[in-house]
């Protein structure tokens, strides 16, 4: 006959085998996005580029420069170029202002950090009033805890008082 503690133990190295299991699939599946190379969307592509002429993304835009864009965009799809190449070839050619979100380097960073940062000191600032307020609660529960008794005669004051009330 088995003891307890052996029966107890292979479930435990059961769920053990299944968790680690479990861990490497979500990581394969994490991964293999990342890995794959998906092709160029259009629609996302006019989604991400600016007209040259109005300033608003291809999507939005019916501007010739704009239908001529969408275009080259398809055709150099349909070619296989990546999005990568579509949207330096169009840099290239217009500039990079045709790109509708800032670049991630330089000074141009400071549109992606400046918001993530306010957002930082925000909650920091909420987290240290909220910090300051509940040390400030116990520290006048505790001083009102140390507070000296009444003198008898005033005890027996508010006593009466306080009699008289709930006779009332």
């Amino acid at each position: 006959m088995r003891r307890p503690a052996e029966r107890m133990r292979r479930p435990a190295r059961a769920v053990r085998a299944t968790a680690a299991v479990l861990a490497v699939l979500v990581l394969a599946l994490a991964l293999a996005p990342a890995t794959r190379a998906a092709a160029p969307n259009a629609a996302d592509l006019e989604a991400e580029i600016v007209c040259p002429v109005c300033k608003s993304t291809l999507d939005q835009s019916n501007a010739e420069v704009a239908q001529r864009m969408k275009a080259y965009i398809r055709q150099r799809i349909a070619e296989g170029a990546s999005e990568r190449q579509i949207k330096d070839e169009l840099v290239d050619q217009f500039g990079p202002n045709v790109i509708a979100e800032p670049p991630k380097k330089g000074f141009d960073i400071l549109a992606w950090a400046l918001p993530v940062g306010a957002a930082a000191i925000g909650a920091a600032a909420v987290g240290a009033v909220a910090w300051t307020w509940s040390r400030r609660g116990r520290a006048d529960a505790a001083a009102s805890e140390r507070e000296e008794p009444l003198e008898p005669e005033h005890e027996r004051a508010v006593d009466d008082a306080l009699g008289a009330f709930e006779d009332g």
